[in-house]
C-alpha cells in the first residue's frame, strides 16, 4: 500500500514520497522532538496528498493527541515490519481556554495509542485511511530499509515532554 521513492532517506523536516493505495503523497518528515511535539499543530487543513510521518528510534507504545491542532487529522501507527497497530481518526478539540491552565487543558485532550509497539505514525486528512482502505492489520507496502535509515538518525523521545505527549 505503501512504496517511498528515491534512494537518498530524506531528514528531519523533509518529504518523503510515498504511495498509499493508488494515491501519491507528499509526507513531512518528523524525526526529531521538535517537529515531533510541533505535528500539524497550527493548522486548519492538509492540501491533497499531503501528510506527515513520524519516524522514531525504536518500537514501543505511542501515544498522540491533538495539542494545539486545529482540524481533525487520521493517524495510522505502524510497526517495525509495516504492519498498522492502530488506526484513529483524532478530532479537533476546543483550543486552551482563557481560564484554563496548560495542565487542565492537557488533562481533558483525548489521547490515542497506538496499542502495539508502534515505530512509526503517519498523519492524512480526515477520512482518508478508509477511502484507502487501509485497516488494523495490514501490511503497509513501505520502504522498511529506507524508514529503518531514517529512525537511526532520528532524535530519540524525551522521557516526559510538556507539549505533545508523542
Amino acid at each position: 500500500l505503501i512504496q517511498g521513492c528515491g534512494e537518498a532517506a530524506p531528514a528531519d523536516g523533509e518529504i518523503e514520497k510515498v504511495r498509499i493505495g493508488n494515491q501519491d503523497f507528499s509526507l513531512r518528515i518528523s524525526s526529531s522532538n521538535a517537529t515531533r511535539e510541533q505535528g500539524l499543530g497550527g493548522r486548519t487543513e492538509l492540501a491533497d496528498g499531503e501528510g506527515m510521518l513520524f519516524v522514531f528510534p525504536d518500537a514501543k507504545r505511542r501515544g498522540f493527541w491533538m495539542f494545539g491542532c486545529l482540524m481533525d487529522i487520521d493517524i495510522a501507527f505502524v510497526d517495525p515490519l509495516g504492519h498498522v497497530t492502530a488506526i484513529h481518526t483524532m478530532p479537533f478539540e476546543p483550543a486552551q481556554g482563557d481560564e484554563e491552565d496548560i495542565l487542565d487543558y492537557e488533562d481533558r485532550l483525548p489521547k490515542y495509542s497506538s496499542g502495539f509497539p508502534a515505530q512509526f505514525a503517519i498523519e492524512l486528512a480526515p477520512g482518508m485511511f478508509k477511502e484507502l482502505g487501509v485497516r488494523k492489520g495490514d501490511r503497509l507496502d513501505i520502504d522498511l530499509e529506507r524508514m529503518k535509515r531514517i529512525a537511526e538518525n532520528s532524535e530519540p523521545t524525551r522521557q516526559a515532554s510538556t507539549r505533545s505527549g508523542r
